[in-house]
């Protein structure tokens, strides 16, 4: 069979065309610089569906119009937004300078780090509160970054209080700082300028439940609650209060009365003397028909107030007892309430001056003393500066006993009764036991209980000679003595112990024996 030229040429061409396409679309796979991202997987098999051959510089174009980035481009044109701010329009713009897509499946090429981005890049730079928010707050999940709102409303709508009777223009008022924080609002453009308190209330103490329109502006249209004087002043608050402060009264008592407010009268509320209507009832000036209740007195001394107290303070007594009375209040006499003395009608009682009359359930001396007070004690304390001579008694006062106690030697208030002996105060102190007796004078001296003046060779009948003369006083008296020391003087008294003639010789052991030595024989 004979084959004709021209057929073979067209079939050749046929193969060549189908082995140069396979061998085109292998060679762009094995000249591809790497795997593509998961997202662009699918179109891995034929470059096509994204590059233009030949055409480098109108990628960037394929990519805003394949993702549908005309916000991106708009963006970059308008210089607003991430990409308008970081890319300028009037220069080739690659997107695979920072979103190239061979980079594997697990690339990430979109590289946003939330801890590092710089927000200022955007429309939205980010101050105040929403510095610190998190930024799934206001980029819900689902939606792309540029999606998320730049109005306050947009994400503050149901938190909005006001449920937009204010408009939806959040920002009037409020700023990022905080959103409970003094409004940025300018009220005093309204008719009702904030002056005082006004400037630091919060808006929903006049405009309860959001309500902007038709607010009262007289005073007691918002503080009728607070009216503690019950509409006894009627209703036109400003008459007296002023907006700095409601307890601030700028009602003048002293011009707009005829009762003059001096001393405490000026700190005094209102209510306290004006208990009544005060367009219908007159107010009484006389102190007793307000302090009444304060007179502790109960009435009996009168209801001249005046006389005694001022209006500078009601403790402080103005009446003057020195010269007044003939009594001088001199001491503690001057902090006594008046009470203390005056029991009865001040103007009916009359009061003795004398001490014991007042003093008399004092007196601890039960009287034994006498009824002249005045003769030992003073105004200015019982128990202060004692005027009592001691030395006018039976017992003056020398040695250490000059400086004891009262107490020491008077154990009770009956002074008559204290004796006078030294054994009565000084027995527990007595070291000898009661030995030598109680006649503690003979022997020692209000001086000093170490100081001895006793003289044993002239005050007894018995010389203390040899070896008598260092012995110890209870070496011979062991005995205890009721009153007077009683010893006999015959050396047998002592020393019959001592005796080796078992009492052969008698008991006038001098006529053998001397105090020097018992063993010395003096006899001829």
């Amino acid at each position: 069979m004979r084959v004709r030229p021209g057929l073979i040429l067209a079939s050749g061409l046929s193969a060549l065309l189908v082995l140069g396409t396979a061998l085109g679309s292998t060679l762009e796979t094995i000249l591809m610089p790497g795997e593509l991202i998961q997202g662009h997987a699918k179109f891995e098999t034929d470059c096509k569906n994204c590059h233009e051959s030949f055409s480098k510089h109108t990628q960037s174009q394929r990519c805003i119009d394949c993702h549908d980035h005309k916000n991106i481009a708009d963006d970059i044109r308008e210089k607003s937004g991430y990409h308008g701010r970081v890319l300028d329009a009037n220069k080739a713009i690659d997107c695979k300078r920072c979103h190239s897509d061979h980079l594997g499946r697990d690339a990430d090429i979109i590289h946003l780090d939330a801890q590092t981005f710089d927000h200022a890049q955007t429309d939205f730079t980010l101050k105040g509160m929403h510095v610190s928010t998190r930024c799934q707050a206001c980029h819900l999940s689902g939606k792309k970054y540029h999606q998320a709102g730049v109005k306050c409303i947009e994400c503050h709508k149901k938190k909005n209080p006001h449920r937009e009777e204010l408009g939806t223009k959040c920002e009037n008022c409020h700023n990022e700082e905080s959103w409970l924080k003094r409004s940025a609002f300018d009220h005093d453009k309204t008719k009702f300028p904030l002056k005082g308190k006004h400037r630091d209330a919060t808006c929903n103490s006049c405009h309860p439940n959001e309500r902007y329109k038709n607010i009262a502006k007289v005073c007691i249209a918002c503080h009728k609650m607070n009216d503690i004087h019950r509409s006894r002043y009627g209703e036109k608050c400003h008459d007296c209060h002023v907006e700095k402060k409601w307890t601030e009264i700028t009602f003048d008592h002293d011009k707009s009365t005829k009762y003059k407010l001096e001393g405490r009268h000026r700190k005094v509320a209102c209510d306290s003397c004006h208990k009544k209507n005060l367009y219908k009832e007159k107010t009484s000036t006389a102190c007793v028909d307000c302090h009444a209740g304060d007179d502790t007195h109960k009435g009996q001394f009168g209801k001249k107030c005046a006389d005694c107290h001022t209006v500078l303070n009601w403790d402080k007594n103005a009446f003057n007892h020195d010269k007044d009375t003939k009594f001088k209040l001199g001491g503690r006499h001057k902090d006594l309430g008046c009470s203390q003395c005056h029991g009865g009608d001040i103007y009916k009682q009359k009061l003795p001056t004398a001490c014991f009359e007042c003093h008399k359930k004092d007196d601890v001396h039960k009287e034994k003393q006498g009824k002249e007070c005045e003769r030992c004690h003073n105004e200015k304390s019982w128990g202060e500066r004692i005027l009592f001579d001691h030395d006018v008694t039976h017992f003056p006062l020398i040695g250490t006993h000059a400086v004891a106690p009262c107490e020491g030697c008077h154990l009770n208030a009956s002074f008559k009764d204290t004796k006078r002996d030294c054994n009565s105060c000084h027995e527990k102190n007595d070291e000898h036991k009661g030995k030598l007796g109680t006649s503690c004078g003979k022997c020692h001296n209000p001086n000093g209980w170490t100081l001895w003046i006793f003289d044993h060779d002239h005050q007894t009948e018995f010389k203390l000679d040899g070896k008598h003369e260092n012995l110890n006083c209870h070496s011979c008296h062991t005995t205890r003595m009721k009153k007077e020391v009683e010893q006999s003087k015959e050396c047998s008294s002592c020393h019959q112990r001592d005796d080796i003639h078992s009492g052969g010789f008698g008991a006038r052991c001098e006529r053998c024996h001397d105090t020097e030595d018992f063993g010395h024989i003096t006899v001829k």
